[in-house]
Parts: structure tokens; sequence; C-alpha cells
């Protein structure tokens, strides 16, 4: 993909975005196509950065579209995009201390919820009858304006993501609030933290989860 090394596995491990820059980022590589017409996308997230700047969580894209973005934005609220305008939630703040952050949606119904710390927040109906392209390039860290490149220091990622977990369909809230709770849960079958497959670039580095 980048001509970098593919590292596997990241079982009681966290990624830390120690500062601000243009380069830095992780490339995840999915078991399976992301041809989704649902998911679920968990992640455990801390960061230091202020609530007046746009920072990327997620990034996923083929050659013409941001397939699926989640932002925490300049105001503070959470936002998912998908190849187009996106629709906001206002959540607890991320802080220092890590929050487990869950995203689902599903075609069918539009349905999309965020799950912190094991709660749901208000459905909101966006994109009924959408589905997610594969064959794209999924980064944590930066947004790829275009396809591999067009990274801004001002959106990049500074802090921590552990534990990210994708599913290919809509988990129950008691598969969420397990995961939140660090219980045993199905694996997750686009990615799944203990056998993901990931490529560094720049200056992140991957440190034990004491």
């Amino acid at each position: 993909m980048f001509g970098l090394l593919i590292l596997v596995g990241l079982s009681e491990k966290v990624l830390v975005f120690p500062y601000e820059t243009d380069f830095s980022f992780v490339a995840l590589i999915p078991q399976k196509e992301m041809e989704l017409r649902a998911f679920t996308l968990c992640m455990r997230v801390a960061t230091e950065l202020p609530e007046e700047r746009q920072i990327i969580l997620f990034a996923y894209r083929t050659a013409d579209y941001d397939e699926l973005n989640v932002w925490r934005e300049k105001d503070g609220r959470v936002s998912l995009s998908m190849s187009g305008d996106g629709i906001f939630f206002h959540l607890p703040p991320l802080t220092t201390f890590r929050s487990s952050l869950c995203l689902t949606w599903e075609s069918r119904t539009g349905l999309t919820a965020f799950w912190v710390d094991g709660k749901r927040s208000t459905y909101q109906v966006y994109k009924p009858g959408h589905s997610i392209r594969p064959k794209g390039t999924v980064l944590l860290g930066q947004d790829p304006d275009k396809h591999l490149g067009g990274l801004e220091a001002m959106q990049s990622f500074v802090g921590e993501v552990t534990d990210l977990n994708m599913w290919d369909s809509v988990l129950s809230r008691s598969m969420i609030q397990a995961w939140h709770y660090g219980h045993k849960v199905l694996k997750g079958n686009i990615f799944d933290w203990s056998s993901i497959e990931y490529e560094l670039n720049g200056n992140v580095m991957v440190v034990h989860d004491d």
C-alpha cells in the first residue's frame, strides 16, 4: 500500500500520536472488503487537543469519495459523514481520560447512533439505502483529502487510540456494553485489534497498555 512493513496484532497495545503532523498516520488493512450496508465501529480514544480544533478520528476513503469519516468538530460535536454531508451528535467531550466510542449504522433504516462508555445517543436517520464502497484506504491520525494524499496538520489526531474493532453488522446493546467493559465479544470481522494488520507512517508509537 505504502511500501512499508505490514505489522500484525495490537493486543494490549496503544497507538500514541504524540504531536501534530501532516505525515504521521496508521493505515489499517481490513480483513474483508469494506462493501458495507451496516457496521459497528468501536475504539477507545483519549486526546488533550482543545475543543476548538477539528480532529479526525477515523477516515476511510476511496479514489473519489470520503466513504466513512468520523470527526470531532470545532464546536465539540462528533460527526459521521459518508460520501457527502454528515450528521452531528452532541456527545460527552473527548478528554485526556480514555473514552470508549462506538458508532452503529444500517442502510435498511438509516438508523445511526454513537455509544459513549456503553451509553447510546439518540438515533438519527442518515442515508437509508446507501452502501459504502470497497477498495479504499483506512487511516488513523490523518484525513486524506484525496486518495493517499492531501494531509493537513490542523486536522491530525493527537492522543491515544486502542482497541479498535469493526463489524459488518449492528451489534446489540448488550454486545456493545460488554465490549466497553472489556469482556470477550465476537471478534470484529473487518478489524479485530488483536490480529489487525497495519502500517505505521511517521511518528506514531506502539506502546504497551499498562
